[in-house]
């Protein structure tokens, strides 16, 4: 089934923060960024953030490191140099998350944060972001059944499966990996990974979602930023 193209977002405005008077931050060493407590909206919406959050499980490369901080300093980064997972082995992590509808059905977008894309010693680049995209029937359930289906982030696009995930409860499992010598990306597994402290879109302060429109991350897209979202879940087709 392909999913309507025709996107109506109707949670885009209400995520998109005021923009202007926020002064210009720093970029600071990866390990530096202090990431935020899990925070969603109260009610029905942040249930549902919190029912679906995929687990995540790294086969090699990076583990996820916060993006931004709350006064907007966002992560530098590392050079493709050394281990591939060199210097980003360990972090307590961060995960995104924003909601919109599209045509029938309500979708769910988490994203990570990893400093560096190195599939081995001196290939990819600085910065990656990927995530996993979980289409829902109805906006305010938490139930298994209730995914239509799930797309994990590859290459700019979006892989959907509509049968063949797994879940943890009614969490998606989710890889991250890369196969020599192409670069990261996400995909399905049956191995159940480790979860970060979840910040909803809606909830992040505007110095930090601010940083997140502007900063430049190289040969990375911050996948949900207003410039981004729409167009991302109409790649996401099943």
């Amino acid at each position: 089934m392909l999913r309507k193209s025709s996107l109506l977002l109707t949670t885009a405005l209400l995520g998109s923060h005021a923009r202007g008077g926020v002064l210009p931050r720093a970029s600071i060493d990866h390990d530096a960024v202090v990431g935020f407590d899990q925070t969603v909206p109260s009610g029905t919406t942040g249930e549902v953030y919190l029912a679906y959050q995929p687990a995540l499980y790294v086969v090699n490369g990076c583990v996820p490191f916060p993006a931004v901080d709350a006064d907007g300093n966002t992560n530098a980064g590392l050079e493709p140099t050394g281990d591939p997972s060199g210097n980003c082995s360990s972090s307590t992590g961060q995960i995104y998350v924003r909601g919109g509808t599209s045509g029938d059905y309500y979708a769910l977008m988490y994203s990570w944060y990893f400093p560096k894309d190195e599939p081995s010693t001196g290939l990819g680049h600085r910065h990656d972001w990927e995530g996993v995209i979980v289409w829902l029937s109805d906006s305010t359930s938490t139930s298994a059944d209730n995914i239509v289906a799930v797309c994990p982030s590859a290459h700019g696009d979006w892989d959907c499966s509509t049968d063949g995930y797994s879940l943890d409860g009614t969490s998606p499992l989710i890889q991250y990996y890369s196969t020599w010598p192409v670069n990261h990306q996400c995909g399905l597994t049956s191995t159940v990974g480790g979860t970060q402290p979840l910040i909803a879109w809606e909830s992040l302060p505007t110095a930090a979602s601010t940083a997140l429109e502007n900063t430049d991350f190289g040969d990375a897209n911050v996948p949900f930023k207003d410039a981004n979202f729409a167009s991302n879940l109409g790649k996401a087709t099943f």
